[in-house]
């Protein structure tokens, strides 16, 4: 439990972006408090300050402003502050370096190192992870989140031109966007979203319906979560549970969402999710 006004944070985002809602959803079951600065997407003003043009960003206050950038370092990052106290959030943060790297289409991009530890000393891991699977799994888990789910949710959402302009539609509801901006934005971003969803789909090598694979994966994740346990951390979600829940909430009230919940057996998990974040939520 922190004291209260001793780590403020502001969370730069699009409302509707499976990264950005795995750090809301990490805060919210957190119960720490933050403001939220809609990015607007097209001119992206807001976040004109910093030298990283992607969202999520998290400027983050304990005693000296800092930016944090990429949802898993952010994740991390804070968790690990919240459960040491020993060093402070700013050498934390110096654990994730960000190192450039060239994908394979040649694109430079920014990786970060260890986005997916806890930076612990050994009795600290001990009552995090009292066995050492318990670790392992839930980081490879929130890999799978950010390497295979998050790529699932475009195809998926705009499948069709009739999908893909119900998901504009809720894009420009919820997001920044001016009058006119946002009817260019609807009509314009749904015709280039369906198409650059098939392209994704290519590049993913996924199904000619794209459905099935998103069938397949949340059912392996309920498969992994077992019958056993509420949630793969057991009583109480862990990063691996918040991160699946913050990706795939942002297809909520799409017809991939109403799909997925009739085709799979992600429903009774999901509810536990959103149950557990509203309780435990600020």
């Amino acid at each position: 439990q922190l004291p209260a006004g001793s780590l403020q944070l502001t969370l730069y985002q699009y409302k509707t972006c499976p990264f950005c809602s795995k750090v809301r959803a990490f805060l919210d079951y957190h119960g720490l408090p933050y403001e939220i600065v809609e990015v607007n997407p097209i001119m992206r003003k807001e976040i004109k300050f910093s030298s990283y043009r992607k969202v999520p960003i998290l400027l983050a206050n304990a005693g000296s402003p800092l930016q944090l950038n990429d949802s898993s370092v952010i994740i991390s990052a804070i968790k690990t502050y919240l459960i040491s106290r020993r060093n402070s959030l700013e050498e934390i943060v110096s654990f994730y370096p960000p190192v450039k790297t060239v994908t394979e289409q040649g694109k430079e991009v920014l990786e970060y190192e260890n986005k997916y530890w806890l930076m612990l000393d050994e009795k600290e891991t001990k009552r995090v992870y009292p066995v050492k699977e318990v670790r392992v799994e839930e980081m490879k888990w929130r890999k799978w989140a950010d390497d295979w789910l998050v790529h699932l949710i475009s195809p998926n959402v705009y499948r069709t031109p009739k999908e893909a302009l119900a998901s504009f539609d809720y894009i420009v509801r919820e997001g920044k966007f001016g009058t006119l901006e946002g009817l260019f934005a609807k009509y314009v971003g749904a015709a280039a979203m369906f198409f650059i969803s098939k392209r994704l789909k290519k590049r993913h090598q996924l199904r000619d319906d794209v459905r099935e694979d998103l069938y397949e994966a949340v059912n392996q994740w309920v498969k992994a979560v077992g019958k056993n346990r509420l949630f793969m951390g057991g009583n109480q979600p862990n990063l691996a549970d918040l991160a699946v829940y913050g990706v795939l909430r942002v297809m909520e009230g799409l017809e991939a969402f109403d799909d997925m919940m009739v085709h799979t057996n992600i429903q009774p998990w999901y509810q536990r999710m959103e149950e557990v974040i509203q309780k435990t939520g600020i």
